[in-house]
């Protein structure tokens, strides 16, 4: 059966869980604590040198890291994915600005904003600013879109959408306020209602 080694208050981590359960594919969870360094030890490095999670470790040992990638990798074949070659690309190109302008802004914000300690915050305190604009250009880019078109992958829901949900849909703990965005809480609300939908506190 794959492992999933696995963060529960990670978005990236919660894109994998969510696929999963949608496509119905049985992970085992390995869990792992946002401050115990067991991703830093020699055996988690042996299967990540880049010592981050989410890792898909498969039944014959190899794994694969990058939480875009596993995605792709699990919905492959799926109707999670694309079926032809111009809805591939466009999953990809929002798979790829959500690693590129989003993730970088909306979730790093609210991990600082709302799991690292206070004092930890302080040495942060002035990137904030820079946070908050950058994620709220890229809620603005995903807002336009939305304006036009329901989902992200192609013209059905997908794999592009999920790795968007993940950081999207909880960034107001990371003091970006989604209200602003009507086509974005609209769409939030499409994917929350996809069958199989799981919550990112639920774990399996």
């Amino acid at each position: 059966m794959l492992v999933l080694h696995n963060m529960l208050i990670s978005g990236n981590c919660y894109k994998v869980r969510l696929a999963a359960r949608q496509l119905q594919i049985p992970l085992v969870l390995k869990e792992y604590s946002l401050h115990g360094g067991k991703t830093r030890e020699p055996d988690f490095l042996g299967k990540n040198p880049n010592g981050r999670v989410p890792l898909l470790e498969l039944d014959d040992g190899r794994c694969l890291a990058e939480s875009d990638a596993i995605l792709w990798y699990l919905a492959e074949g799926s109707t999670l994915a694309p079926g032809d070659r111009w809805g591939r690309a466009q999953a990809l190109q929002w798979m790829f600005f959500e690693q590129y302008s989003h993730e970088p802004y909306i979730a790093v914000a609210r991990r600082w904003l709302a799991y690292e300690p206070k004092e930890a915050l302080e040495e942060k305190r002035a990137l904030v600013p820079e946070w908050h604009a950058r994620g709220n250009a890229a809620l603005g880019v995903m807002e336009s879109h939305l304006q036009r078109n329901n989902w992200f992958s192609g013209g059905a829901y997908g794999v592009a959408d999920i790795a968007l949900y993940g950081y999207t849909h909880c960034a107001e703990e990371g003091g970006f306020k989604l209200a602003r965005y009507e086509a974005v809480s609209a769409w939030l609300k499409r994917v929350s209602a996809q069958l199989n939908h799981i919550p990112l506190s639920e774990s399996w």
